[in-house]
């Protein structure tokens, strides 16, 4: 560590030195031309005046610059991680949840095929979402499969939970918290299979809320890998589950 310090400290030094030296280098050369010692003091005065606004201007724009590189950075990051759930949770329980939906083709018509996202921004979705009423009509059996998946996927949802990058989206720790609470509701019914209609009703407003959340992520970040990075959105076109008969076999038309 103290090598390391000790070679960054060795730069500055040169960079400091190099600029000294160009600075005096200039001075001799305006000597040298001019032969006038008070229009160098004059001129090294003046720009000294304007160096506070220089520096200033130069570290405001630097800092915009590096904030913005930041947060591209954090963003990508975060895309990865809501890539990540999407792949190991997010696409199964979202397919699951639209085998419930009482209106499905409205979204079908709207996200179920690939013409579809040419025409798809957020604007859009947040319109179009707020159109539709997500009403699920879960089956005992399908609550018993959608518990099962879940219940193996409890400790990818605590890791995703403890990751502080996912504190800057608000959405996103919305959607985790809404399926972490749908996962831990299935799993504390020994019995769902003799369960209550009143308690498949609760459980059916858990879905929904959960099935919201994810339809409305997982579509923005459909846009977000259609504009950087097409070949994963080439397959996430092709496993869409809105779209029953979505295959990630390419096969020649």
């Amino acid at each position: 560590m103290q090598q390391k310090s000790y070679k960054k400290l060795a730069w500055e030094m040169r960079i400091v030195l190099i600029l000294l030296a160009a600075t005096l280098i200039f001075n001799l050369v305006h000597y040298a031309v001019f032969r006038d010692v008070q229009h160098i003091f004059l001129w090294n005065l003046t720009d000294l005046a304007f160096l506070p606004i220089s520096v200033l201007v130069m570290t405001i724009l630097i800092d915009r610059l590096f904030s913005a590189r930041e947060a591209a950075l954090r963003l990508d990051k975060l895309n990865m991680l809501i890539g990540a759930f999407f792949s190991n949770v997010g696409t199964e329980t979202l397919s699951r949840c639209c085998g419930w939906d009482v209106n499905i083709r409205f979204l079908h018509d709207n996200f179920g095929s690939q013409d579809c996202w040419d025409k798809v921004g957020v604007r859009v979705t947040d319109r179009l979402l707020r159109r539709h009423s997500f009403d699920v009509s879960p089956d005992r059996a399908g609550l018993i499969n959608l518990r099962m998946f879940l219940a193996g996927k409890m400790d990818f949802l605590m890791r995703l939970l403890e990751n502080p990058n996912l504190l800057e989206h608000e959405a996103f720790t919305d959607l985790l918290r809404a399926v972490f609470h749908l996962a831990e509701e299935l799993e504390s019914r020994n019995d769902l299979a003799s369960t209550p209609d009143s308690d498949v009703k609760h459980l059916a407003g858990d879905v929904k809320r959960a099935y919201s959340l994810l339809m409305r992520e997982w579509i923005i970040y459909m846009i977000y890998l259609k504009a950087n990075y097409p070949y994963l959105f080439s397959l996430s076109v092709r496993t869409n589950p809105l779209d029953k008969t979505a295959s990630p076999v390419i096969r020649s038309v």
